[in-house]
């Protein structure tokens, strides 16, 4: 299938104080149409929460945005807790209350004596409410996209796993530079992971009622092309969605990694997607701004977008069930 490219359109959404430095970790709440998502590395980290048309998926009014303490990238709603995420902070796993933004640590897993070595990114829950996060490697990532060199050694960023009943397990020890877009197949046999300074999306037998992963491969290499495979989400068909940093675009491939479509924005930097929208038929992206030194006069990035594909569709982001 030939690869076809589409237009985006300009941001739905200009956050009111300015462009953020780095949009991450949208979700969508169908029960009051509300698009949740982070400011990662403002100064302080800012919580975003905005009421959305659910059929046009517009915003309708103004957003909340309540400061942190502490960098948060990625949170899922929790199951019988309204009003709580479960999250990945700077140095491990939290709950996060929507309301004030307090922080409450459940786990801290990078000591603070390792903050400019290791930081926490993107994460995912499985279908049984599993929380999965994975780390940076910051001073790896600081050599740029696939510039690693040889003499740096084993990339030391993990993935971890975080259990309803409390239990941590690691499942990755290492190799990983900079870990995110978790996803998983419809089935659940297949589980997706992105190392975006790498530029490689990998897959992994999963088996769900364990939680283990399996048969590493690669499914999509970008080594020798542009952009980094950032936040994805799946569809319906098992299509990949991938938000693509540094190439203004996001990026479909199908499950055998063969790229089908791509929709083109006029943001730099696409950071993350989440399903929207009453029939979770429209697709968010958080952005973030170009940092380049040389941004394009016409970059949006910072602000928040959304494109509804004609005919496909997700699912809602599972809830954690702790």
């Amino acid at each position: 299938m030939a690869l076809t490219t589409t237009e985006g359109s300009s941001a739905f959404f200009n956050c009111p104080k300015g462009p953020m430095v780095l949009g991450e970790g949208p979700i969508y709440r169908a029960s009051d149409s509300t698009l949740h998502w982070f400011d990662c590395l403002s100064t302080p980290p800012e919580l975003y929460i905005l009421s959305v048309n659910p059929d046009t998926g517009e915003s309708m009014g103004p957003a909340r945005v309540i400061a942190l303490a502490d960098s948060v990238t990625v949170a899922f709603f929790r199951q019988n807790h309204p009003g709580s995420y479960i999250a990945a902070y700077y140095q491990g796993v939290c709950f996060l209350d929507e309301q004030t933004g307090n922080i409450e640590v459940v786990k801290e897993i990078i000591p603070t004596s390792q903050r400019d070595e290791l930081r926490f990114n993107d994460g995912g829950v499985d279908a049984k409410g599993r929380f999965w996060l994975a780390e940076i490697d910051k001073k790896a990532m600081a050599f740029g996209p696939n510039q690693l060199p040889p003499s740096y050694g084993r990339p030391k960023g993990r993935l971890w796993r975080y259990d309803p009943d409390g239990s941590l397990h690691l499942m990755i020890d290492g190799g990983i530079v900079c870990g995110n877009g978790l996803a998983w197949s419809p089935d659940n046999q297949t589980m997706y992971f992105n190392d975006s300074v790498a530029m490689i999306v990998y897959a992994y037998d999963f088996d769900l009622e364990s939680g283990d992963i399996s048969n590493k491969r690669i499914l999509v290499d970008r080594r020798d092309s542009f952009g980094e495979p950032d936040g994805m989400v799946v569809d319906t068909e098992g299509n990949l969605w991938i938000a693509v940093f540094a190439s203004n675009r996001v990026m479909v491939f199908d499950p055998t990694g063969s790229h089908l479509q791509d929709i083109v924005f006029p943001a730099k930097n696409m950071a993350c997607t989440t399903w929207g929208g009453k029939g979770h038929d429209i697709i968010y992206v958080a952005t973030g701004l170009d940092r380049s030194g040389h941004p394009a006069p016409s970059d949006e990035g910072g602000h928040m977008f959304m494109y509804k594909p004609d005919g496909a569709r997700g699912q809602p982001k599972y809830e954690f069930a702790g």
